[in-house]
């Protein structure tokens, strides 16, 4: 096919997939062939983080390139206003289809945010459900996850509704790339592919669990619960990981041999939708991007799940493959945020700057060029910040990265510095030492540029008492906003 003046575009994402255990950032047992094709391709990110640690709010900031809070988006219930642009804005009016399948976690009526067409519905409700209210008791009534993460919810099971759902997502992906060929159109496409795995449950099929028979499997670092933050306390109270045993070495086995299968469930993905491309000669056109919400702790330091700072929670995988091999094959150590994706698709699809609105985020396209000493510079320059509000937790917390430091600080209740360069598994804390009082003051003063905490506090706690009598509304008329397609039928039968 002849190459369009524009790439096409494909956004692949997973859900709760941190990159060290993926052969394509390096895990030696966790088979990601299709991943590892790629980063071979193209451009690997090695210190990537979500902007906020949860599934809806690190969408929308995705979507934007802004940070959720700034538009409202606090929690998994908070709507996503409609009149924010979005990355699928602005390729359709730069002449792109724009096609969405799959997982995004949309709250509100509008289940499209720019996209022409959304090809299935999502597998989690659109309206305000999971309104994060507490009880009598100050405690978050949803929760308990930790017992999913040990057996016997964890393990094999024939089938589960959500390997169905990303089954019909992979189909109804690799059908748009196939019918986009068979149709011979000449504008360029945008697609985004959200898939539920490996989130939670871990239900794997026979033939995945068989994968990692006799394998070597990681277990969690033993923890000793020294410097459990505010956050920690609130999350391991709302997850209940005191009722599960996150210690038992045959739990935790079981729990990463599970989750490897999973990882490799959406490795197959990947590979099926690429493989749809390359046969219908649309690969050497295409601009490919993978990365994920948020990570998930999977039992280092005795949590589970994600909502706080941790890598394993805050770091994702993020690799762009591009159709003239630039930078295959390369590594950038530079801190970036998941939502750089958004002007870095914006600059790909030459969107003039006028014709865009402001972004807190950054185009990845720079950091592309110019060699390891450009990159050791930029991991210096570089700042990245999360957020993370009202969700099984009682005051906001923020997360700064800045060259090898991470520092986070929940509102009224403490911080937390770590040296994640030479301290990858953050095991020393270095806030509260005399000579990091200058480092602590100096990122602490970056959070409060960024971030108003007294704020944000009260227009989260605000945001979810209107919308806890919404839902009661809502629930009592029978109000549903989750988004059924109409497919196409003009030529998909014949009539």
């Amino acid at each position: 096919m002849s190459s369009p003046t524009l790439p096409n575009i494909v956004v692949i994402m997973a859900d709760q997939l941190m990159p060290f255990l993926t052969g394509a950032y390096g895990h030696s047992v966790v088979r990601t062939p299709n991943l590892d094709r790629l980063a071979e391709r193209g451009v690997r990110f090695d210190a990537a983080y979500t902007p906020n640690p949860l599934c809806a709010p690190a969408r929308a900031a995705l979507m934007t390139g802004r940070y959720a809070s700034s538009i409202g988006c606090f929690d998994n219930a908070a709507p996503f206003p409609s009149d924010q642009p979005t990355i699928a804005h602005l390729l359709t009016n730069a002449g792109y289809e724009t096609a969405l399948c799959g997982k995004m976690h949309f709250v509100g009526p509008d289940q499209l945010h720019g996209f022409r067409r959304r090809l299935n519905p999502d597998i989690f409700p659109a309206g305000m459900d999971w309104v994060p209210t507490v009880d009598e008791n100050g405690r978050f009534p949803r929760g308990g996850h930790a017992h999913s993460y040990v057996p016997p919810e964890v393990g094999v099971r024939p089938w589960t509704k959500f390997l169905t759902y990303d089954e019909e997502t992979a189909f109804r992906a690799t059908e748009f790339v196939r019918e986009r060929a068979r149709h011979e159109r000449t504008e360029p496409f945008f697609l985004l592919a959200s898939f539920h795995h490996p989130h939670d449950p871990f239900h794997v099929t026979q033939d995945l669990w068989d994968l990692y028979d006799g394998a070597p499997i990681d277990l969690p670092e033993p923890w000793d619960g020294r410097g459990r933050s505010a956050l920690d306390r609130w999350l391991d109270e709302a997850h209940d990981t005191g009722g599960v045993d996150l210690a038992d070495p045959d739990a935790m086995r079981a729990l990463r041999r599970a989750y490897y299968g999973l990882v490799t469930y959406v490795d197959r993905k990947v590979g099926q939708i690429v493989a749809a491309l390359e046969e219908t000669g649309q690969l050497e056109d295409t601009v490919i991007a993978f990365t994920s919400d948020h990570g998930d702790m999977l039992g280092e330091r005795g949590m589970v799940q994600k909502r706080c700072f941790y890598e394993w929670s805050a770091r994702v995988p993020l690799i762009i493959s591009f159709p003239d091999g630039r930078g295959a094959g390369t590594r950038v150590a530079a801190p970036v945020s998941m939502m750089d994706l958004a002007p870095t698709l914006a600059d790909l699809a030459r969107v003039d700057p006028a014709d865009r609105m402001p972004m807190d985020a950054e185009s990845l396209l720079p950091l592309l060029d110019g060699g390891a000493a450009a990159d050791d510079e930029r991991l210096g320059a570089r700042v990245v910040y999360s957020e993370y509000h009202a969700e099984k937790v009682h005051a906001p917390a923020f997360m700064v990265r800045r060259g090898g430091h991470k520092y986070i600080h929940v509102y009224g209740h403490g911080s937390q510095l770590f040296d994640v360069a030479a301290d990858p598994a953050e095991r020393h804390d270095l806030a509260g030492r005399p000579e990091a009082a200058g480092l602590c003051a100096e990122l602490h003063g970056l959070l409060a540029e960024r971030f108003d905490a007294a704020a944000l506090d009260a227009a989260a706690r605000d945001s979810v008492r209107r919308r806890a009598l919404i839902k009661d509304a809502m629930r009592r008329n029978g109000t549903r906003w989750d988004h059924v397609p109409v497919p196409p039928d003009d030529d998909r039968y014949v009539r």
